[in-house]
């Protein structure tokens, strides 16, 4: 009943104001990251530039390789299971269907970023590795009555957050989270939605 009404709610909102939110959200939580650090943290700034050393070879196999297994897990899923299954209530396609493709590259940007410093750089590093894949997973609310929707994400959040237990490495988490929502939303925008139309 309450998913209705938020689907309702989307439908009734244009894709600019969508997307306004979406923005919103984000900045909210980059900010309360960064305010949040300001307590957990020794040095601000220094321990900021511990995660984002440059070393392309595990930027490469625990950045862009997680993100591009993950994006083939998703697509196969996308292919083989009805379209219900990943109907998140319209929110994606309101927020990519009819964006230009920089707009897509800026809000992906943005989504990875923000969530990946508070979830990974300050949670992670607070809270531990569980405690953090599972919030991540639980702001993801409009999920939670999906199934398929709901288990994509946690696997996408422990496999990640993994990432930056290896690594401590928050430039490999980002990429890794900016490459399964950059291409999936380009994925929204051409409508190459796979699988069953099924209701």
């Amino acid at each position: 009943m309450r998913r209705n009404r938020q689907a309702e709610l989307i439908r009734q909102m244009s894709d600019r104001e969508v997307t306004l939110q979406l923005v919103i959200t984000q900045l909210i939580l980059l900010v309360t990251a960064l305010v949040v650090s300001l307590f957990v943290f020794d040095a601000f700034w220094a321990d900021w530039l511990t995660f984002f050393p440059i070393t392309i070879e595990k930027w490469l196999w625990y950045g862009v390789f997680p993100g591009v297994l993950i994006l083939l897990i998703d697509l196969m899923l996308m292919y083989s299971l009805p379209k219900k299954y990943y109907d998140d209530g319209g929110i994606n396609e309101k927020v990519f269907e009819n964006r230009s493709v920089l707009s897509i590259l800026f809000l992906t940007l943005l989504i990875a970023f923000s969530e990946e410093m508070l979830f990974r750089g300050v949670l992670h590093t607070s809270l531990g590795y569980i405690p953090a894949s599972i919030l991540f997973a639980v702001i993801h609310f409009r999920y939670l009555t999906k199934p398929v929707l709901i288990i994509s994400v946690l696997f996408v959040s422990f496999l990640i957050g993994y990432m930056f237990e290896v690594t401590g490495n928050l430039t490999v988490t980002i990429t890794a989270h900016f490459i399964v929502d950059f291409v999936l939303g380009l994925w929204i925008r051409f409508g190459k939605w796979g699988g069953n139309d099924g209701k």
